[in-house]
């Protein structure tokens, strides 16, 4: 799924570890729910996220979270 979004190799451990923290954060607050399943929308805004510049895991993490949480709470207002 990574490769076929253009990801260079070396960044797919980087996104999978941003991700797994920030889904771990967010299956523990109710946000997503608990299955084996990618959620696209989370994984989306990593990858935008790291195509900005941004390379630290824990900063992907909590800006994904962040983004997550703001578009999720967009939807419910709209």
């Amino acid at each position: 799924m990574l490769v076929e979004r253009g990801l260079q190799a070396l960044n797919v451990e980087l996104v999978s570890e941003a991700y797994a923290i920030a889904a771990n954060y967010l299956r523990r607050s109710g946000a997503i729910p608990h299955s084996l399943v990618t959620d696209e929308r989370l994984l989306g805004i990593i990858v935008k996220l790291l195509q900005q510049g941004e390379f630290n895991k824990i900063r992907l993490a909590n800006k994904a979270i962040t983004g997550f949480e703001m578009q999720s709470e967009a939807r419910a207002v709209a």
